[in-house]
């Protein structure tokens, strides 16, 4: 059969254009940013048009007036590079395109979990966990991060300081009491 007419393997289409490991958006959803957070994605876009992607291409150029391309590892790598910026960068401008931002301090002083909030939790045993809700594309595990489509964050935001709330793990339910609710002070 003709490789035209073969359907392609999930993953393979344009939504891979992402880090690996990234959730995708829920169908439907907004992808919520930080200021901070479209700031660095927009930067990162920047910098990948402006600077990044136009000396790889003057090497990929160069490289390609040297003659055999087949064996010419700047011309192969630079090629490689360049699809792998040019993928980050659909990604970003998809991103961005559907971005909407929400600024974490206008609850500042507020008891209640909405996006941006850092929450310190406790589960039944008395562990203390301090998490902030974040963006899927600006969420940092390592930094105590969670974005805001993850099981935590769902089963925290909209309750208050003093609130017991649900999370359904594949563990088993879990019952988690609200400990402290804290934003960013506004700048100005």
């Amino acid at each position: 059969m003709n490789k035209a007419f073969v359907k392609e393997a999930e993953g393979d289409g344009d939504e891979d254009d992402g880090p690996p490991g990234l959730p995708p958006l829920p169908v439907g959803a907004r992808n919520y940013l930080t200021p901070q957070g479209y700031r660095r994605l927009r930067e990162e876009l920047m910098q990948l048009l402006d600077e990044e992607r136009p000396k790889i291409v003057e090497v990929v150029s160069w490289a390609a007036k040297n003659g055999d391309r087949s064996e010419n590892g700047d011309y192969l790598y630079g090629k490689k590079r360049l699809r792998e910026i040019d993928r980050r960068i659909r990604f970003l401008t998809k991103r961005l395109d559907i971005a909407e931002v929400a600024d974490p301090s206008v609850h500042h002083g507020s008891d209640q979990v909405f996006f941006g909030a850092t929450v310190t939790y406790a589960n039944a045993a008395g562990q203390e966990r301090t998490v902030r809700i974040m963006g899927i594309d600006e969420a940092d595990n390592l930094a105590g991060d969670v974005s805001w489509v993850s099981p935590v964050a769902r089963a925290l935001i909209k309750a208050r300081e003093g609130d017991e709330v649900t999370l359904v793990t594949p563990g088993g339910v879990e019952k988690l009491e609200i400990v402290q609710v804290q934003y960013p002070a506004p700048q100005g």
